[in-house]
């Protein structure tokens, strides 16, 4: 058994801070695909493109499309057209005593017979008893860091006899195809598409690598002991966003997976491995386990209520109690696969013929990231936790029309201390309650 236990935040962050694996350019496979998919590689599988005008932010699975079974041999078949069609593979698999999202260069390389044990403060990579390949929760990293990465060049600037010539960066955007997304992430993926790839982010370098990510999403039947996505109505099933959905399906002697088809592209590809039609018993036996999995998530949160519970606790004392243990490491944010801030940071060479400037994540939890002329607005840890759990879970609703959680338990995970924020809100909603009872005596 592997063990990673958190201990103190640099040794977590320097480590596991998500970006920390970016995928290395590797060759491409020359293996076959069908040739139906391959007609699609100028289509935008799954949502419509941030940003494109009159259209649908989500898709629905795609009508008359029965569920079909293969069995777990077939993944090689659908990695091998995706690697053939021109996709950059990105899926879960382990390495660093985590499982960790990195190009997959082949199915082989998806953590079969890995999971996790989970709790505030701690991962544990475990062996499983059997051979599933998605039988764990969600890493230490989210999908993200390919679609909003943590550093990303905005410009460059040169020198010339008439002042300087500035020019915006021009690289093509990497065709990915996510391979494994849980609907969590799902989620998160598509409230990204809100604040970074629509409106007047539409033609952002964002909405580019979106527009052309085709993702297979992976329902749930085995949540962690730190995830509540079902109360905040981002899972365990997938409902909408994907090309294509998997059910993984494993018993004694058998290893199979039911799949969805959740657009055209993803009905290509399909048609790219060995399936038969899924019998009613087999689609009732997944239906069944991705409802066990709802019903075995320990954690909760009252989203209907979260709004206005934030609203009226910017003066709760609960704020103080989080605060005495919060370290403001920021992990939480970097960890969450929703939060988005960003900063820039300009650099020259030495000859001061050339300059940059790069885009990089940032934290509300840094003390520098509220600085104006005279220093910080939020100078203390209560105040800059108070403005990510109150925009997170309350202003956002404001901004964006909904939660910024999902639920995927990664901010519980990765906080070297343990702060559980589904506990804090538990807190700031009892004494509240107790409040509103003193002043009604």
């Amino acid at each position: 058994m592997q063990t990673l236990v958190i201990s103190v935040p640099g040794t977590m962050t320097r480590i596991y801070r998500p970006g920390r694996f970016s995928p290395a350019a590797r060759g491409r496979s020359s293996l076959a695909s069908s040739q139906r998919f391959r007609q699609h590689e100028g289509y935008r599988p799954g949502a419509t493109p941030p940003g494109k005008e009159g259209a649908s932010t989500v898709h629905e699975p795609t009508p008359g499309s029965g569920a079909l079974l293969m069995e777990a041999s077939a993944l090689g078949a659908l990695h091998a057209a995706l690697r053939a069609a021109g996709y950059r593979v990105i899926g879960p698999t382990v390495r660093d005593g985590a499982i960790v999202l990195d190009e997959l260069e082949s199915a082989g390389d998806l953590p079969f017979g890995w999971g996790v044990e989970l709790k505030p403060g701690g991962y544990r990579l475990r062996q499983r008893a059997d051979g599933a390949a998605f039988g764990h929760s969600a890493g230490p990293q989210s999908w993200k860091q390919f679609l909003h990465p943590p550093r990303e060049k905005v410009w460059s600037a040169r020198r010339t006899d008439d002042g300087f010539e500035a020019a915006a960066d021009t690289e093509p955007a990497p065709r990915f195809a996510f391979f494994g997304v849980r609907p969590c992430d799902l989620r998160a993926i598509e409230i990204q598409d809100q604040v970074l790839g629509r409106g007047t982010h539409a033609g952002s370098p964002y909405a580019k690598r979106r527009g052309g990510a085709f993702i297979i999403a992976v329902n749930c039947t085995e949540p962690g002991e730190t995830c509540f996505c079902a109360s905040m109505g981002s899972g365990p099933q997938a409902e909408a966003g994907y090309d294509l959905a998997l059910t993984e399906l494993v018993s004694e002697g058998s290893h199979s997976f039911l799949a969805e088809v959740g657009s055209p592209a993803g009905a290509d590809l399909l048609a790219s491995a060995p399936t038969r039609p899924a019998d009613a018993a087999t689609a009732g036996q997944a239906r069944s386990a991705v409802s066990a999995a709802a019903s075995q998530m320990t954690r909760s949160m009252p989203a209907d209520i979260l709004h206005d519970l934030m609203a009226g606790a910017t003066a709760a004392a609960r704020w103080d109690d989080v605060a005495s243990r919060c370290l403001s490491c920021g992990n939480c944010t970097m960890a969450c696969p929703t939060c988005f801030c960003t900063t820039v940071e300009d650099v020259t060479d030495l000859t001061g013929e050339h300059a940059e400037r790069w885009q990089l994540w940032d934290s509300c939890f840094d003390l520098d990231f509220s600085y104006l002329h005279g220093g910080p607005v939020r100078s203390s840890p209560r105040s800059r936790y108070r403005q990510w759990l109150t925009h997170k879970l309350g202003t956002w609703h404001d901004q964006f029309g909904s939660s910024g959680c999902v639920g995927c338990g990664r901010c519980i995970v990765w906080c070297p201390v343990g702060i559980d924020l589904t506990e804090e809100v538990a807190a700031l909603q009892a004494e509240a309650a107790a409040g509103e009872g003193s002043d009604a005596q």
